[in-house]
């Protein structure tokens, strides 16, 4: 497996870090990977070792507000900053790998932007895959915290909160728990900026589904405590023959990172596969 790093602006003079892992040789295709909230592009290293081993390349940043990005933690000026962070990804892996299929992946938060930027501003991508989308969280944040957020969101957009993330609640693996409770690059800031752009953004997704044109799998982990698998189950619904939805019974939100995580490592893969020959 190959490394590179690299990085592009994003707009307000803030370095984007970026990463890819690649194959010996040229890729049968290449995923374009956003990560979730709070962590970093970093973790998604196993899951990558896996599709390089199947000659597959993926390629990934640092999202506004986290890891090696510069810039405030947790704290982005408006969402489409977050999208226009994926076209820049998108257009990367076009110049590093032209001519492959390019997919488009997220991760919770980043399931949230990889949603909205598919109905938003229809890529050419072959299809997409997001996992414990944030369409709605699974648990109501402290009443105080949201009406304070709500009373200053527009005149201090940069007032920050903690997340209220339990990180038991990611992974049934302890490991993983420990791991990312150790990693100095994880972080539980989110800005009422960041929170209420994606908070709306997710409930548009859902009531804008049905603009969906490519095909999509959605994951979620049937005990996920984070992020709202019924409201994973109402934007397939609403997409219709599009998008199709596995909820891995007995998962925690980060199913790459279960005990069980080469069960879903083989589906996901063999989802995208699929569409290769279509």
């Amino acid at each position: 497996m190959l490394h590179k790093e690299f990085k592009w602006d994003d707009g307000d003079g803030n370095n984007i870090y970026c990463q890819s892992w690649n194959p010996k040789g040229q890729p049968d295709a290449v995923i374009c990977l956003v990560h979730g909230m709070g962590e970093h592009s970093g973790r998604y290293e196993d899951f990558s070792e896996f599709l390089t081993k199947k000659n597959w390349a993926v390629i990934t940043y640092d999202q506004p507000g986290h890891g090696k990005t510069e810039g405030a933690r947790g704290h982005v000026k408006s969402y489409d900053k977050l999208l226009n962070q994926v076209d820049k990804l998108l257009d990367k892996a076009k110049a590093e790998y032209p001519d492959k299929p390019r997919f488009i992946y997220g991760h919770s938060m980043g399931g949230n932007v990889v949603a909205n930027y598919v109905l938003r501003r229809k890529p050419d991508v072959l299809a997409a895959v997001i996992t414990g989308p944030w369409f709605e969280l699974a648990f109501q944040p402290p009443k105080i915290k949201l009406a304070l957020a709500k009373l200053v969101k527009n005149i201090y957009p940069t007032y920050t909160e903690t997340s209220e993330l339990d990180s038991s609640t990611l992974s049934h693996d302890p490991q993983i728990v420990k791991a990312y409770d150790d990693d100095p690059m994880v972080h539980g800031k989110i800005t009422t900026a960041f929170f209420f752009g994606v908070h709306t953004a997710g409930k548009w997704a859902i009531d804008n589904a049905n603009k969906l044109e490519i095909p999509m799998l959605v994951n979620h982990g049937g005990d996920d405590q984070v992020t709202s698998s019924e409201h994973s189950k109402i934007f397939v619904s609403n997409a219709g023959k599009h998008a199709r939805l596995k909820i891995w019974d007995g998962m925690y939100h980060e199913i790459h990172n279960e005990i069980q995580k080469k069960d879903v490592y083989n589906y996901v893969y063999e989802w995208m596969h699929s569409k290769l020959n279509v």
